[in-house]
């Protein structure tokens, strides 16, 4: 996991930022499929 995308993930966590957070975790899935495919 990128450290960029791990403190995107970790300012939405302490934001409480549900929106970002479901945003973030979709686009690590498509990375993520793409990538390993």
């Amino acid at each position: 996991m990128p450290s960029w995308f791990k403190k995107q993930m970790q300012r939405a966590f302490l934001e409480k930022n549900r929106y970002q957070i479901k945003l973030l975790n979709q686009c690590w899935y498509f990375y993520m499929r793409k990538n390993c495919s």
